[in-house]
Order: C-alpha cells, then sequence, then structure tokens
C-alpha cells in the first residue's frame, strides 16, 4: 500500500525543501500542492529538493501541469477545478495522472478519460474541510469495488484512522497535516509508514 505525504501550503520554500528531504525515505510519494506559491517559488523548491537527494520520480505535482512539464516531472495531480484528466492526456500522453473525486460518478469519469488513479476524499472529518460531512467509508468502498485503477484515500486520516480505512480496501492513503503539521514531519513519516504496515498492509516503499 502507498504512503502519499500532501504538501500544507503553509511553509517558506527553504522550510518546506527541508522537510520533504527529511522525509522522502519513509513514503511512496510526495504531492507538492503549494497553491500560494508562485511558479518560480516551486520551481526553487524542485531544485532545492534534487540538490537534497530526493527522487523526483516520488513527486507529485498538484494542479501545475505546466510546472511538471517544465521541470521534467511526469506525475501530476488534477483537482476538480483543473483541467480535466482527458485533456491533459490528449496533449502529454507520457505523464502519470492523478486525479482527485468526490463521487462514485467523478471516479468512473476519471477512469474513462484514462486516469492512472484517483485520489477519493475527504473520508473522514478533517480540519482542512471544517463544515463539510465526511464522505465516508461506505462511498470509499463502493468506489473502490467499481474501479480498476488505484484509489488513494485522503482526508482526516490519522494514526487512528488508518485502521478504519483498510476495511475499504484503498490502494493507499493520503496524508497532509498529519506529516507537514506535525512538529517532527521525518518522524511522524516514519509512524505513519509503521502503522501503514502493522495495519497490514504490504509495504509500498
Amino acid at each position: 500500500m502507498e504512503l502519499h505525504a500532501v504538501t500544507d501550503n503553509r511553509k517558506p520554500v527553504a522550510r518546506l525543501a527541508q522537510d520533504i528531504i527529511s522525509m522522502h525515505h519513509h513514503v511512496s510519494f510526495i504531492h507538492i500542492r503549494e497553491r500560494n506559491k508562485t511558479a518560480g517559488d516551486i520551481m526553487h523548491l524542485l531544485s532545492l529538493l534534487q540538490k537534497g537527494g530526493v527522487d523526483k520520480e516520488k513527486l507529485i505535482i498538484n494542479d501545475r501541469a505546466d510546472i511538471a512539464l517544465f521541470a521534467n516531472v511526469h506525475r501530476v495531480q488534477l483537482p476538480a477545478h483543473s483541467f480535466s484528466v482527458k485533456q491533459v492526456r490528449a496533449r502529454f500522453p507520457h505523464l502519470h495522472i492523478g486525479c482527485s473525486v468526490h463521487s462514485l460518478k467523478e471516479a468512473v469519469q476519471a477512469e474513462k478519460e484514462d486516469a492512472d488513479y484517483v485520489l477519493f476524499g475527504h473520508v473522514f472529518e478533517t480540519d482542512c474541510k471544517k463544515g463539510l460531512e465526511a464522505r465516508g467509508m461506505n462511498l470509499l468502498s463502493d468506489i473502490k469495488r467499481k474501479l480498476s485503477i488505484p484509489v488513494i484515500a485522503i482526508g482526516g486520516m490519522t494514526l487512528e484512522t488508518i485502521c478504519q480505512a483498510k476495511q475499504a480496501g484503498p490502494d493507499g492513503i493520503a496524508v497532509m497535516s498529519g506529516i507537514f503539521s506535525a512538529e517532527n514531519p521525518a518522524e511522524a513519516a516514519k509512524r505513519y509508514s509503521r502503522e501503514v504496515r502493522e495495519a497490514g498492509y504490504e509495504e509500498a516503499l
């Protein structure tokens, strides 16, 4: 099972780079989801990560397919407000494309458009989505049964909820605040990695 770490859009470039470099060995993928940073900021971040020994194959650029192409990063995550999978696949067939979905209908559509995987959430209640009801385990289970491509669960993924998520059989979990908002992101990532293994998943790191 994959462990995806999603940046929280709260730290300056240098600090964020340090955090990613310190924990990249403990996770399967790192999503660069920095909505308030400029293209120049993200390019600088990617340069620091390269110097710090982070494998580009572990990096997923959220939304900014242009930055991914310019930086020769081959993985992108398309949020609901972004280009469709179909549009990006038609222009850039070499990219590995993930799609954020919030319903069974969206998930089925993403697979039809040739997404490589879907990121579904939010599964549990989370401070990142205050006031919005969690979409829950039942829907996660339905999506997992319906799709043939991998399903990554996100939203409220804590050390305590991983075992609950296991019941729906996702192919991975994605964690934002639990890792990047932690006092020590490297230690947090290590704990999540251990919890994923102890929950009975096959380690995919």
